[in-house]
């Protein structure tokens, strides 16, 4: 079971949790005794402050066990029972500490301002200057307990769709092999176009059967945006998502404006896909490698000395730290199983561990930067909560998609500068050229899709199959240009995007990869300055805004500049596959 995580250490049975969650219950019960206190005194506010931290650390812990359990296997009566229970419970909780916010928002700034002076408040300093921030957008009491009333059923949209793209959604063999959503990628990249197509075809073929199903869904996770930002009093959606990191929607239509001014850059790429390829581009062959090269098959052990070595830069404790992570500490689920999560993440709480989710194929190379991407952000996480109290130690998904992008930097780099072939060079550097394609225009293009979404029921007009349909078809030929033809079901990939029910997620693949990139650049020039800059990014956690923590790491992401360095990367990436051919 060594190619499983190590769930025991945060719980070793479901009974355990069980006692655990009681016990969490019972200490909840004790909420109402602070309230109206937190004002009074000093020492008041630091009590409850002490308290909440209690409550939401237990809380967070039986949390991950629970959703960790679900992932590993959605089918397990235990499995889903946890994930009910702590659901549940949360909605219990966050109804019982409904009074905190607005309480805490009556408290004079310049009060507590005094009062943080004392050291006492070290741990609390952060988080209590960040949640005055949110002053204008918290509710009085009476409301907070009614949005908390709805804590249950916001996220179901989400889950809704988890369960009938994991659990319920079935596919057509092909040939006699299973199709999955771990072996779809798989399949198109098969050198054979008729497999390409037979997958493609079929693997659509499901959502089409679904097709109104999944468009109703996601509407219904558009229309839980625009009620909650309406109810607090933002200006939009997309305000709500960004304020919490304190980010200007200029950054997000700024990264939109500078992938378009690149579109010849990407179109040029997508010709030279085609003539490498030396055939018309269908929608299917966007995962063929252009360049054969590495063909062998990458075994999970391998993979892991590969990734030991690429991140010989960040020095001897990064590297030592993750190694044993991915091997004798047990962080990663590794292998695809029926009723496991798809794709790959990260998780894990402030007591334990770090997790990794992957559905690691030795067959497909790319599985090799998905558990390097994925370490990325285990290590982020891991050096964050070393180094920051609880309620200030959970950083910004914003910076943790430059963790996990500068890793794969690093591992191209590290590939590229062994002494390989020619073909192998350029079947590495097509590889890089295809991955910033993946991570910086097309999750861009899912950016602006969500925007166009949003926008639409924001002002009035419905989301509707016909809607997602049309308007993602307009996208992908403004991204692909004329050198890729569409298929009738292409655009039913709007449907099958899991970030799209977390609204808003996407763009930061998009803007942690060309920091990244300017990031890795420093570090890769041995500047020891570099590194520890970088190295201290990791440990800043969420101690400061994303912008703030970049900006000190040595990138200003406020700016286009890193979006044309990374575009610069791109074209000097083409030109070197150009001019070798």
């Amino acid at each position: 079971m060594n190619d499983r995580w190590d769930l025991e250490r945060i719980y070793p049975s479901f009974d355990a949790w069980k006692e655990d969650l009681n016990s969490c219950k019972a200490l909840l019960e004790q909420a109402s005794t602070f309230k109206g206190t937190l004002g009074l005194s000093k020492e008041a506010l630091l009590t409850a402050l002490k308290y909440l931290e209690t409550l939401l650390l237990k809380s967070e812990t039986l949390g991950t066990w629970a959703y960790l359990k679900y992932y590993a296997d959605g089918e397990a009566r235990e499995s889903q029972l946890a994930v009910g229970l702590y659901q549940a419970f949360g909605s219990i909780e966050s109804e019982e500490l409904a009074y905190f916010d607005p309480e805490l928002m009556e408290i004079e700034e310049e009060k507590i301002a005094e009062w943080t002076k004392d050291s006492s408040f070290d741990p609390f300093r952060v988080y209590l200057n960040k949640a005055i921030r949110f002053k204008s957008h918290v509710l009085s009491e009476k409301e907070e307990k009614l949005l908390s009333l709805f804590t249950t059923i916001s996220s179901s949209a989400n889950e809704i769709f988890s369960d009938l793209n994991n659990i319920d959604l079935s596919f057509e063999d092909v040939g006699e092999k299973k199709l999955t959503h771990g072996s779809f990628i798989s399949f198109l990249q098969d050198k054979d176009e008729r497999i390409r197509e037979d997958a493609y075809l079929k693997y659509y073929k499901s959502f089409e059967m679904h097709k109104n199903t999944l468009a109703r869904i996601y509407s219904s996770s558009v229309k839980k945006d625009i009620f909650l930002s309406r109810a607090r009093g933002y200006s939009s959606s997309l305000e709500m998502a960004l304020f919490p990191d304190n980010i200007s929607e200029n950054v997000y239509t700024s990264l939109i404006e500078a992938v378009h001014d690149a579109f010849p850059l990407l179109h040029r790429y997508y010709k030279l896909r085609s003539k490498l390829i030396g055939k018309k581009l269908y929608h299917y062959d966007m995962y063929i490698p252009m360049i054969d090269g590495i063909s062998e098959k990458v075994s999970y052990d391998e993979a892991v000395s590969l990734i030991k070595n690429a991140v010989a830069p960040l020095g001897e404790e990064y590297q030592r730290i993750l190694i044993d992570g991915l091997t004798a500490s047990r962080w990663v689920d590794r292998y695809e199983r029926r009723a496991k999560r798809s794709g790959a993440f990260s998780s894990g709480g402030y007591n334990t561990m770090p997790y990794i989710l992957t559905n690691y194929d030795e067959n497909v190379f790319s599985s090799v930067f998905t558990l390097i991407h994925e370490g990325g952000h285990s290590m982020h996480s891991y050096y964050s909560r070393k180094n920051n109290p609880f309620l200030s130690y959970d950083y910004t998904i914003f910076e943790a998609e430059v963790a996990s992008t500068f890793n794969e930097m690093l591992l191209s780099n590290y590939l590229l500068s062994k002494d390989i072939s020619k073909e192998k060079r350029l079947y590495l550097i097509a590889k890089g050229l295809d991955d910033i394609v993946a991570t910086l225009f097309r999750q861009t293009m899912f950016a602006e899709f969500e925007l166009i979404c949003h926008k639409e029921a924001e002002n009035g007009g419905v989301v509707t199959l016909d809607f997602i349909r049309e308007e993602y078809g307009k996208l992908q030929k403004a991204y692909f240009g004329d050198s890729v033809t569409f298929l009738p079901c292409s655009n039913l990939e709007a449907l099958r995007i899991p970030h799209f029910y977390s609204a808003f997620y996407c763009y930061k693949y998009a803007t942690g990869l060309s920091a990244a990139i300017a990031l890795s650049k420093k570090v890769l020039s041995n500047d020891k300055n570099s590194k520890e800059a970088y190295l201290e990014f990791l440990k800043s956690g969420g101690s400061l805004y994303p912008i703030e923590s970049l900006k000190k790491a040595g990138v200003d992401m406020s700016t286009k500049r890193p979006i044309e360095e990374a575009m610069e990367y791109f074209e000097s990436l083409l030109d070197e596959l150009e001019l070798s051919l």
